[in-house]
């Protein structure tokens, strides 16, 4: 029989509710509800019922459960299929699949099993090479770490100790703090600030080089950068490109970076935190051409996929790396399968040991969404970016900063304008251009000798915005220049919120004008 929710499901595209499932299935079991389009109250305090139903139901019957899993290494991939659905499954017949698939394992080793498989999952709805698949039988595969900070500090320490191991084999006399000493680090001074914190945590040396004016590292960039260290005696070893930089969703030339790095033996590391979502579209896919020459790659569905926080998907091409910088294993965490080859041992791949079963939360996402609704999502946002651009556009006194890509739009106020009472505004209309005046108007004093907006202007202009408390914006430097950075990301955003904060922006923007106001 087919309940309201089933029924309703039917008749509304896309339309989820997402569970989120932690690790022994102790703790919350409804932790998060994401609704791709609208659901009524009840609906949802029916479906919330009936979580809360299931977790009573598993702890009433905990004691039933046996306390270490019957199955065998490997037993979760057969039965689920090898790729995300197109389109969305029905919230009934993923219910029954947590009993069929997950508790016969919970929490472990279905935590492992499931995270391995997801990450395989999304690895193609982005069209990564196959080094990056576990399931493939590569060298490779994928791990969900907390953020992309800890990504890319994981992936800096991994290689870190590679280029160790490397000189060291060659030299077994060299002590590893004279070849600390000399490692040097890039990026652009567009990357977030998290890779130069990485830089800090592990004791390197981070250099931060100018992009072009499109705000890309390039690869002449990197090349001079790397002949003036190896002449002073450094040791160059990592790189980290950015793919839709924090400040302005640029994207660091990759394709230039990448053989640049595999002929010296550098360490690529892509951070894609916030645009990495986008590539699941085949559109934005062509963003992420020049992946294939990088050692790791990492973004946040979190921040534009759908889901829950903390979620940051991690790919490596030879997963030994990773490991090898590492691995531990005291008396207290071995177990039967671990010299087996045949299971995937986390811990060795991130900083802390312990983990959260966050690769369920993903399951549910892909599996209620499909990946045309999370396609559809990306594409509906990236539209919304446009058109604040175009609303932008058409106002004299702004200007765009960068390309608009995604769905991040930089702009700034450029003309110094002030509105004139009504019976002034009457007079200049009536005498410069004849016709009646029937409201206000902006009129920049000393037409012929505008000049471009201050930053100070705009920082005044960001203030009564935030102070308003309608709309928050984060400002950002582009170069020399104070910029505001308008962002699409929130799920339910829709053309009438756009319009709502291009009408709020308007009126801070008001009589602006730097000085006493």
């Amino acid at each position: 029989m087919k309940t309201q929710f089933s029924r309703k499901l039917e008749r509304t595209k896309y339309k989820s509710t997402v569970l989120v499932l932690r690790s022994g299935f102790s703790g919350e079991l409804a932790n998060i509800w994401n609704l791709n389009g609208p659901m009524d109250f009840e609906e949802f305090r029916t479906r919330g019922k009936e979580m809360v139903d299931f977790m009573a139901d598993y702890l009433k019957s905990v004691e039933e459960r046996p306390v270490y899993p019957a199955v065998q290494p490997g037993y979760l991939r057969p039965l689920i299929p090898d790729s995300a659905p197109q389109d969305p499954d029905s919230y009934e017949e993923l219910m029954k699949d947590v009993e069929r698939v997950i508790m016969p394992g919970a929490a472990s080793p279905a935590c492992t099993e499931l995270e391995t498989v997801m990450l395989d999952w999304l690895s193609k709805m982005l069209n990564l090479p196959e080094e990056f698949l576990a399931g493939t039988g590569s060298e490779g595969g994928g791990v969900i770490q907390g953020t992309a900070s800890e990504s890319t500090l994981v992936a800096l320490l991994a290689a870190r100790r590679k280029m160790v191991i490397h000189i060291q084999a060659n030299n077994p006399n060299v002590e590893e703090s004279m070849i600390m000493s000399k490692l040097v680090a890039y990026t652009s001074d567009q990357s977030h600030s998290s890779v130069e914190r990485a830089g800090l945590i592990g004791g390197i040396k981070m250099r931060k080089l100018v992009p072009d004016e499109k705000f890309s590292l390039r690869g002449e960039t990197l090349k001079q950068a790397l002949e003036e260290d190896k002449a002073l005696g450094l040791i160059p070893f990592f790189v980290c490109a950015t793919l839709g930089t924090t400040s302005s969703c640029s994207f660091d030339n990759i394709m230039e970076l990448g053989p640049i790095c595999n002929s010296e033996n550098i360490w690529m590391h892509i951070d894609a935190a916030y645009a990495g979502s986008s590539f699941i579209c085949p559109e934005f896919r062509p963003l992420l051409n020049g992946v294939e020459f990088s050692n790791s790659f990492n973004f946040n569905p979190h921040k534009w996929l759908l889901v829950n926080f903390d979620c940051s998907a991690m790919w490596v091409k030879k997963r030994s790396e990773l490991i090898g910088a590492f691995k531990m294993d005291p008396l207290y965490l071995k177990h039967d399968h671990q010299d087996s080859g045949l299971i995937t041992d986390y811990r060795h791949w991130q900083i802390p040991l312990g983990r959260r079963f966050r690769s369920l939360k993903m399951w549910f996402v892909f599996r209620l969404y499909g990946v045309k609704g999370l396609q559809e999502h990306i594409r509906k946002q990236v539209d919304l970016a446009h058109e604040f651009e175009s609303l932008v556009h058409q106002d004299e006194r702004f200007e765009i900063i960068g390309d608009v890509v995604l769905g991040l739009v930089c702009f700034r106020i450029k003309i110094q304008f002030f509105e004139l009472p009504r019976d002034v505004a009457w007079v200049w209309n009536v005498s410069v251009m004849r016709r009646k005046w029937t409201g206000w108007v902006y009129f920049p004093w000393n037409r012929e000798n505008l000049t471009e907006g201050t930053n100070e202007l705009n920082e005044k202009l960001l203030k009564r915005i935030n102070d308003a408390r309608k709309i928050h914006i984060v400002p950002c430097q582009l170069r020399d220049k104070f910029v505001l950075r308008f962002v699409i990301c929130g799920r339910t955003s829709e053309s009438k919120h756009v319009q709502y904060a291009w009408k709020i922006i308007n009126e801070a923007a008001r009589n602006l004008h730097v000085g006493p106001q």
